[in-house]
């Protein structure tokens, strides 16, 4: 069977591994390139025979490959895939260049707060002539722009769990007006990425459990904020992010204010998730253990008891190595390509 050529640039980070064992293991994808600048000369270890050598950016032909997902650093990324498109290849972009909030997304002009989706929100010029449309690529929100595209913004992985739980409340409008959402989040040590820190070091980190990018200063924020502005949501999000002793996973802890009582708060999302291949809806909370190393959101709603207004407490975990990053760039990628979605993902 013909396999389809795809590169990685910025391969030797911890999403950029997780894409190369992923692409090795894939049915219809080949490795074309596995690029890593500081790294490059380095060799990697992919499944049980495989062995890559990381290669120079500068070395590769980036015309060898039909696609290429870009794992470089944030601020590096863009003219990366400009590049790229310049070839004619189409590019998933795992950072945050390219995510609606964080450059200048196209502007939205609706005011309603009643759930009604505006897409302009979720698209971001691409290149300095900014004549291509880069969509938000968080799949079960915009799978039809995704699979048109020729370039997708891959969401950060505390934004994929954050909004996968929040979707089914935003697209009814049920979010109460003026109201604070609560996110209190907590992700494994390689979501803050492979470069050495003192304060990453396992004598650090373990037995420990700290926040961090507090006062609603996380990265993720600008995304998350423009999905919401998709929705028109009138509302304020309050997010902080923890750091987990251990290796990888993202668990959030939700809280929303409804306009309204909900009498059954799963329904919602079993309604809104009912056949996607990697969004589960759990009756209880989700633990890590229930995602790590698959490609899938778990998530639970409860109402909140003792509460003034109606209250909903969402969990949602996620790897934020997989669904949270590389494999939802692989489920990008399958779209792209006109391959099946769910196509050499662990689910």
């Amino acid at each position: 069977m013909h396999k389809i050529p795809v590169g990685v640039l910025g391969a030797s980070g911890y999403a950029g591994r997780e894409l190369c064992a992923l692409v090795a293991a894939h049915p219809r994808l080949e490795l074309a390139f596995a690029a890593a600048n500081e790294r490059r000369g380095e060799r990697l270890r992919v499944g049980a025979r495989r062995e890559i050598v990381f290669a120079a950016p500068d070395a590769v032909q980036l015309a060898d490959a039909a696609l290429v997902f870009a794992a470089l650093p944030h601020g590096a990324s863009a003219q990366w895939v400009a590049r790229v498109r310049a070839t004619g290849a189409s590019v998933v972009d795992l950072s945050s260049d390219l995510r609606p909030g964080t450059r200048h997304s196209a502007d939205g002009n609706g005011s309603s707060s009643d759930g009604s989706f505006d897409v302009s929100h979720l698209l971001t010029p691409v290149g300095e002539e900014g004549d291509e449309l880069a969509p938000y690529g968080l799949t079960e929100l915009a799978r039809e722009q995704v699979a048109a595209a020729r370039v997708v913004a891959n969401p950060g992985c505390y934004a994929t769990a954050v909004l996968l739980a929040l979707l089914p409340l935003l697209r009814r409008g049920l979010v109460a007006t003026g109201s604070t959402i609560s996110v209190a989040a907590a992700s494994g040590v390689t979501g803050a990425g492979f470069t050495p820190r003192p304060d990453l070091l396992f004598g650090e980190v373990a037995e420990d459990f700290r926040a961090y990018a507090t006062g609603n200063a996380h990265r993720h924020m600008a995304e998350m904020r423009a999905v919401m502005a998709a929705f028109h949501a009138d509302a304020d999000l309050l997010f902080t992010p923890h750091l987990l002793p251990v290796t990888r996973g993202i668990l959030a802890t939700v809280t929303v204010e409804l306009r309204e009582p909900v009498a059954d708060p799963a329904s919602l999302w079993r309604a809104d998730f009912d056949g996607e291949p990697f969004v589960e809806v759990a009756a209880e909370a989700p633990s890590l253990r229930d995602v790590v190393r698959r490609n899938v959101a778990r998530i639970a709603a409860v109402p909140a008891a003792g509460m003034r207004r109606p209250t909903l407490t969402v969990f949602a975990a996620i790897d934020n190595l997989v669904k949270g990053a590389a494999g939802q760039a692989l489920q990008n990628a399958n779209l792209v390509l006109g391959l099946d979605e769910a196509m050499g993902l662990p689910a």
